[in-house]
């Protein structure tokens, strides 16, 4: 018996962790790149020594002991605090958004409880009981005039859609307070892996019982499984089946690095850029990810990444899934076939078609394999 497992991001690394020192059976771990750790991948800047993430900012975030507990056999996690900004109309303001950004936008001085009732007035006309869109989710949030300036913009950038035709569900990620609270996330557990996330793959995968295969597709190994082996696939789900029920549309990302001659380039990790005339969604700053390390946070040169939301295209890298409606529909006819597929289990954001944040995804693949070891071990 092998574990034939596609994708060495979370769901397929941890997976392959658990199976080779818990079960001792054998892996091979394939990824179409030529690295591990997916998404989360990062690197040493050769020039700068700043450590930079490849595809896209990617906070280790959880309140979940039991996930916390699995990372931390084998990273340390650093202090670093999610804040971040966002740009309206050529002013900064805190985002998510919260009484500091109220206050700010509306130039008032607002307490808690009087925020509290001035976005009732703002939002009594216009609520709606049961939103069905993100566009009414978002207004009967936090009304029109906070909506138009840090939501709308931003919204169509990324998605290339009228707010109207997204699910309200998208907006729900997003934090929304009364208070001066300008942490990102409202997890206990946070930060940034101390040398990045790849470190973490590597001890993830340190077992003879593991062989990695990169620059390698599910179509390059598909001969030499045979029936008792398992097929642990994290991949898109529609390509899987040879896209038999159509495709499922996705997100990708572009990035536009530089290394810029200044010690501080904005202040912050994240900037946001609410305008809808501004190209890109956001800029990364990597060093400010790493306050542990003095030495690069002195240096007097700092790397930036702007990010810019574009229609996915076979060979891009998909990132979010587009979850209305008829997409949804589309990936349960997929879901019933895979479970009608012997010794296959579909993982990780591609493989179930969902947007998973990394503890989330590490939880699904812990709680998967004891699936497993209580179905067949």
């Amino acid at each position: 018996m092998v574990f034939y497992i596609v994708g060495a991001g979370i769901f397929g690394s941890v997976l392959a962790e658990r199976v080779s020192n818990i079960l001792k059976q054998k892996v091979v771990l394939i990824d179409k790149r030529d690295h591990i750790g997916g998404n989360c991948y990062t690197f040493a800047d050769k020039e700068t020594g700043i450590n930079c993430h490849r595809y896209g900012a990617h906070i280790f975030h959880t309140s979940n002991k039991r996930v916390y507990d699995y990372i931390s056999g084998f990273i340390q996690l650093n202090q670093y605090r999610h804040f971040v900004m966002t740009k309206s109309n050529n002013n900064i303001y805190s985002m998510p958004i919260g009484l500091r950004t109220i206050n700010e936008f509306f130039n008032l001085n607002l307490t808690p409880s009087e925020c509290k009732k001035f976005l009732e007035k703002k939002i009594n006309d216009d609520y709606i009981e049961n939103p069905n869109n993100l566009e009414e989710q978002a207004i009967s949030l936090i009304g029109h005039e906070l909506y138009n300036a840090f939501i709308k913009g931003y919204t169509k950038k990324q998605w290339q859609r009228d707010p109207k035709e997204l699910p309200a569900s998208i907006i729900k990620r997003l934090p929304f307070r009364t208070n001066y609270c300008s942490d990102y996330f409202n997890d206990f557990y946070q930060g940034i892996p101390v040398g990045g996330y790849t470190p973490f793959f590597e001890k993830l995968l340190n077992n003879d019982l593991i062989n990695i295969r990169l620059n390698t597709e599910y179509n390059d190994i598909k001969k030499e499984i045979t029936d008792n082996d398992f097929i642990i696939y994290t991949g898109a789900i529609d390509e899987f089946f040879n896209y038999c029920y159509g495709k499922l549309e996705w997100r990708t990302l572009k990035f536009e690095w530089s290394v810029e001659n200044t010690q501080d380039f904005q202040g912050c990790a994240v900037m946001n850029e609410a305008d809808e005339y501004i190209p890109y969604t956001r800029t990364h700053e990597f060093k400010h990810f790493h306050p542990e390390c003095n030495d690069l946070i002195k240096l007097n040169k700092t790397i930036i990444c702007r990010e810019y939301s574009a229609e996915y295209k076979q060979g891009d890298v998909p990132y979010y899934p587009v979850n209305d409606k008829k997409n949804n529909e589309l990936y349960i006819k997929y879901q019933e076939k895979a479970l009608n597929t012997p010794n296959l289990i579909l993982g990780g954001r591609l493989g179930t078609y969902k947007y998973m944040d990394m503890d989330k995804t590490i939880l699904q693949a812990l709680v998967c394999f004891d699936e497993i070891c209580n179905k067949y071990f």
